[in-house]
């Protein structure tokens, strides 16, 4: 992971993060079997945000952070659907104020209904540096908890949280996600961010 950063980060800064990152996903991980694969992504999905935050890796794309508790359910399934969608258009992050151990299974079954697969999906922490690099910040019932930035567009989507629910009881919020962010892609495709 060094050299993909080296010009960008000190090896101070990226040893750092990935030691924070393995701290925080430790925190929940129940099952520790993948913990090295994932926070590789993690770190490195949180050091290409602070470089986009510092202006050292341009943002091409709209970049958009879905926040909701566990990041287990609201925003897992939006991100799915955004990237799905937007088809390259719009760069996507998800992110939880108290994060689950794993995504909700009946949340994972109505998405493979669709032909979304979140088997390699993992809830993450919501950290600084992913809101600062995020052009749009759309919260799903975190309340407070999300760092609020001078200069960024915040949503609230007022969603049904999925914890608990069966897969017909989900169904319904999936369409309704669906069906906001197809809104949303329109909107950001039509203007583009400009940072």
């Amino acid at each position: 992971m060094t050299s993909r950063y080296i010009g960008v980060f000190s090896a101070g800064t990226i040893h750092r993060y990935v030691f924070e990152s393995n701290t925080a996903l430790r925190r929940t991980a129940k099952v520790r079997a993948h913990l090295v694969s994932l926070t590789g992504r993690f770190a490195a999905d949180r050091l290409t945000a602070l470089a986009q935050a510092q202006g050292a890796i341009m943002k091409t794309v709209p970049e958009v952070l879905f926040v909701c508790v566990h990041n287990a359910g609201r925003s897992q399934m939006a991100a799915a659907l955004l990237h799905h969608h937007a088809h390259g258009t719009v760069n996507v992050r998800s992110a939880g104020s108290a994060p689950a151990d794993t995504i909700n299974p009946a949340v994972g079954e109505v998405m493979n209904e669709i032909g979304l697969d979140l088997s390699q999906e993992f809830p993450k922490p919501l950290t600084d540096d992913v809101v600062r690099a995020a052009d749009v910040v759309i919260t799903m019932g975190c309340g407070d908890a999300c760092p609020v930035y001078p200069g960024k567009r915040y949503l609230d989507w007022d969603l049904t949280d999925p914890a608990g629910k069966t897969a017909a009881e989900i169904r319904p919020i999936r369409d309704e996600i669906d069906r906001r962010v197809r809104e949303l892609i329109t909107e950001l495709t039509a203007h583009p961010a400009q940072s």
